[in-house]
């Protein structure tokens, strides 16, 4: 059983908007990539209903490139979501994004969340089977039918990690990092301060060497919108997927 101050609605959550979006310039000019009509609505809106739908309570946007425009858009409530904002001068990579957001962090383990993807899967399920391991972190697995433009995951029969690889020559199927993490605190106080620090090329495989990080396999809906056909390609996924849209309330 999963004690009551173990609850995921007690869990803080971290979404990691600050991405330039270089690639999806010739379609996104004028904003953030997060903010990226997917039929109608900008694409950020489906992960805060994730965490929405979880129960989540406080969530953590960690901006930087037009980070105005995000605040604009979501204010400091969504649906049952308060909204804290953590704001880069200068970008400092998907680690020390996390680490300049610290001291906003009031829980002892974080949910985490890259801003530009998408994973279907139900994080109360991934909630609940982190704490059954008794896991430092977690990194939700997706598979794919080319791991090489990803990078790839490999675990040991336990489930921990022993590999994390986060691009290589390999175009067979694998299982990828889908960029959704369940982190406790005491990794992200290991995080370098005050400069660029990457999750996936320095953080992670750092980890695996001295910790016991775990991959939580799933195989659902995955898309990610890092370039234009891939933006297209979530519009028909998603629009072929129900939600439950929370109304915005703006403070």
């Amino acid at each position: 059983m999963i004690k009551q101050q173990e609850n995921i609605a007690n869990v803080m959550a971290a979404i990691l908007v600050g991405g330039l979006g270089t690639r999806l310039r010739s379609v996104v000019a004028d904003s953030p990539k997060v903010l990226a009509v997917i039929n109608g609505r900008p694409f950020l809106s489906y992960l805060l209903d994730k965490l929405v739908n979880a129960g989540m309570q406080r969530a953590v946007l960690c901006t930087g490139y037009m980070s105005d425009k995000i605040k604009s858009e979501f204010g400091k409530k969504y649906g049952s979501l308060s909204l804290y904002y953590s704001e880069e001068e200068t970008a400092l990579g998907t680690a020390g994004a996390l680490k300049h957001a610290e001291k906003l962090f009031k829980s002892d383990i974080l949910l985490i969340m890259n801003g530009d993807s998408y994973c279907d899967v139900n994080l109360t399920d991934f909630w609940i089977w982190h704490c059954k391991r008794h896991s430092v972190g977690s990194i939700i697995l997706v598979k794919v039918p080319e791991a090489n433009r990803y990078g790839s995951v490999q675990c040991d029969n336990d489930e921990k990690i022993s590999i994390f690889e986060e691009k290589s020559c390999r175009t067979a199927e694998g299982w990828i990092n889908a960029g959704i993490y369940l982190l406790n605190k005491s990794l992200i106080q290991t995080i370098p301060d005050k400069r660029i620090v990457s999750l996936e090329r320095e953080m992670f495989p750092h980890w695996i060497e001295q910790e016991s990080i775990l991959g939580y396999h799933y195989n659902g809906i995955f898309v990610d919108i890092g370039v234009p056909s891939d933006l297209e390609k979530a519009k028909t996924l998603m629009l072929n997927h129900k939600y439950n849209e929370p109304k915005k309330e703006r403070t």
